[in-house]
């Protein structure tokens, strides 16, 4: 597959322009040509495969911690085996298997923990016995194994083989592939499409989609946005001829010893591996971040240091001895690009129009297939093919600062082969400056949870608790505390932090025509409530929010922290498709929330109003401006505990007042504080449903028995 450049640009209109030519901007060229969509131009600096792509190590796994990106690794390697008889270009594809190393008790528990989770998928994989582990890959020292994780399938493919053959299948149902071709501009037009500039002059695109890699921060620049994305060193050794590898009858399994956090795989008669170096020792190319990436960067690699990867060297040679007699030949050091937390971005960006990404990929070989083909269902139905809210871009945002990505990106390659447990909590880069107005107040009584940038309180100290972050497999130290908690808001009444939920204002003279057409609830009346759900064109839900009339015509929408702006784009793209005459704001981070609940929590609000709270003139689901201690409020009567209760809306310059007030007021009734995993006990005993567990863009509001909040003989003005 010799490239053949051709710096011409053949046309000049486009119905979508993807800017890079690594694994995955191929790949989606490749699915949306043979989708059958005509003009799909792909533009490249210098050329396929420079960057990232053509020096990684190319390792391909079913194994995914997650459940949804499974189906992305599945989609890649079922397709990886496919490719070479459509385009008859050999991809170097091997599939010996690949087993993670379990050599602590801990480790054991996780993979019966992931064992569990098997089920959801159709692909193979074993929870095996050290016997089994040796007699796959005879040359480990057993003395360090206790079991295997096994994923038969797994294996390693060559990133520049692969590349071409997608390439010359893109070519072959339609896309043109340009290069060298830069992008020196990209300028937004009224209409919402784009004009593409080049030195070769301009093409007109429907839309954009930057699959740039480490150039994907300079693509952003030109949009207005500040990707978070950093270039992180990476190494892999490679070793000369092994007497004993040779020896083997057939390719060893890809191995992962967790412990010591590198992978090694056959690389013909020796051995590959490549170590995932501590957050301290591991090296960010910070100055691309700064500076941005040095212009003619293409096909270079980084200086290779040794030392820096010397333990992982030392503990690959005691778990396979015959390294220690081996010749490294080669040790490659390149750039890959890590988001703060190690997932990539994928998908269209909140707050400019036609605009995707597919990028911030650490693992973009085996991301590769599975992504060309989920952002290209998405670009041509509407809507994602499945759910994948934890690869949406806008999950970070204007508090995502370079310092927070830095932090992160060195924490998560250090915690690369970390145990992952559930209800992980990673402590870099925190707090934010989105921290939140109770942060100091709290942070020294409760244990904290991060969410889209807030400080959250999970559960609350008490004299005599074992505190802090102690994640286990099994029944941990906040078990009895949230259990007290419930108990309280049960009980008594309970005080609660939700000022991280999303929060939009909505107004203009087509907002109960938007509202109307955008939720499968009817519009609440001025002063009342609805739980309302947005759903996909095929009918799935994309999310839930309440929706509240506090004025004629002016509506307040709340939405979960992590869907803020995941939500805000689905509803801007449909009030741009409708040509709906209205203003949403985004005051998510001007407001503060109190939820207050429990048997007491109207005696105890009582206390600082003199507007009646009783049940004849508060109702359950009506909203109210009122004051509490001479504190402006917009109080909702509604609860996620299922317990009387009030979500009390405020400036967030009043929440440490009006926290203070309350905690004052009750007294008397023995009111304290809870944390959202007493909250999530308390939902799930009344059968509240959230999205993102019970619900999202893979279940139908019926499956998830939301029928009551869906209104089917609403008629539809379209």
């Amino acid at each position: 597959g010799r490239q053949n450049p051709s710096p011409s640009l053949r046309k000049d209109k486009a119905d979508t322009v993807i800017i890079g030519g690594g694994c995955v901007g191929v790949s989606l060229a490749y699915h949306l040509a043979k989708a059958g969509l005509k003009d799909v131009i792909l533009l490249e600096k210098s050329e396929l495969t420079a960057g990232s792509t053509w020096h990684a190590a190319g390792l391909t796994t079913y194994f995914h911690p997650g459940i949804n990106l499974k189906k992305i690794h599945a989609y890649s390697i079922k397709l990886y085996e496919k490719l070479e008889e459509e385009t008859g270009q050999a991809v170097g594809f091997h599939q010996p298997g690949s087993i993670r190393i379990a050599s602590t008790p801990t480790r054991v528990d996780e993979f019966k923990y992931q064992m569990t989770r098997a089920g959801w998928h159709p692909t193979e994989q074993y929870l095996i016995t050290p016997e089994k582990v040796q007699e796959l890959f005879p040359l480990l020292n057993m003395d360090m194994v206790l079991a295997g994780l096994y994923n038969p399938g797994d294996g390693h493919i060559d990133p520049y083989s692969l590349t071409m053959a997608l390439a010359a299948g893109a070519r072959k149902y339609g896309a043109q592939l340009n290069y060298p071709v830069q992008v020196t501009n990209l300028n937004p037009r009224s209409d919402g499409t784009w004009e593409v500039e080049t030195p070769l002059g301009v093409i007109q695109a429907k839309r954009i989609v930057n699959t740039a890699g480490f150039w994907a921060r300079e693509i952003g620049k030109m949009v207005g946005l500040e990707h978070p994305l950093i270039p992180v060193h990476h190494q892999y050794v490679v070793t000369s001829t092994i007497p004993e590898v040779k020896a083997l009858r057939r390719e060893l399994p890809v191995i992962r010893d967790l412990e010591g956090s590198y992978y090694l795989r056959q690389e013909r008669d020796g051995l590959l591996f490549g170590p995932y170096e501590s957050e301290k020792k591991m090296k960010l190319q910070d100055s691309w971040v700064t500076n941005g990436v040095p212009p003619g960067f293409g096909k270079e690699l980084f200086e290779s240091d040794l030392d820096r990867i010397m333990e992982h060297i030392e503990a690959a040679m005691e778990m396979v001895p015959v390294l220690k007699q081996a010749n490294i030949i080669n040790t490659i050091a390149g750039p890959i690009t890590y988001s703060p937390d190690i997932l990539p971005m994928v998908g269209p960006h909140q707050g400019v129009r036609n605009y995707w990404v597919a990028i911030g990929f650490g693992y973009g070989i085996i991301h590769a297939g599975g992504i060309g083909k989920y952002l290209s269902d998405w670009i041509l139905e509407g809507e994602p093919p499945f759910d994948l809210i934890e690869l949406d871009p806008n999950r970070y945002g204007k508090w995502t600062t370079t310092e927070y990505t830095a932090a992160k990106a060195r924490e998560s390659y250090g915690f690369n082969n970390i145990v992952g447990y559930p209800k992980e909590e990673r402590f870099a880069g925190r707090p934010t400056e989105r921290a939140g107005a109770l942060y100091d107040l709290l942070r020294s009584k409760c244990s904290m949870g991060f969410h889209a940038g807030w400080e959250q309180p999970h559960w609350f100290y008490k004299p005599g608790d074992e505190i802090g972050y102690k994640p286990s497999f099994r029944r941990t130290n906040w078990f009895d505390p949230v259990g007290r908690e419930y108990k309280q808001v049960m009980e008594k009444v309970g005080v609660i932090d939700l000022s991280p939920f999303g929060k939009f204002k909505v107004k203009g003279t087509d907002s109960v025509k938007l509202l109307d057409h955008l939720f499968a609830n009817v519009v609440p009346k001025v002063g009342t409530t609805n739980i309302s759900h947005m759903l996909t064109p095929r009918g799935k839900v994309y999310a839930e929010l309440t929706v509240s009339q506090l004025y004629p015509g002016e509506f307040m929408l709340v939405t979960g922290s992590g869907s803020e702006l995941h939500d805000l784009r689905w509803i801007e793209e449909e009030i741009v498709r409708g040509g709906y005459k209205v203003e949403i704001e985004n005051v998510t981070d001007e407001m503060g929330v109190l939820g207050v609940a429990g048997p007491y929590a109207r005696q105890v609000l009582q206390k600082l109003t003199a507007e009646d709270l009783s049940d004849v003139s508060f109702k359950f689901l009506q909203s109210k401006h009122l004051k509490l201690s001479d504190i402006a409020v917009t109080a909702i009567r509604i609860s996620y505990t299922g317990e009387l209760g009030w979500e009390l809306y405020h400036r967030k310059e009043d929440s440490v007042a009006l926290y203070s007030a309350i905690m004052e007021a009750g007294q008397k009734e023995g009111i304290d504080n809870f944390g959202t995993y007493a909250l999530n006990a308390l939902r799930l005993e009344k059968g509240f449903r959230a999205w993102g567990a019970e619900m999202n863009c893979d279940t139908n509001p019926l499956e998830a028995g939301l029928e009551y909040f869906v209104k089917l003989n609403k008629v539809y003005v379209l």
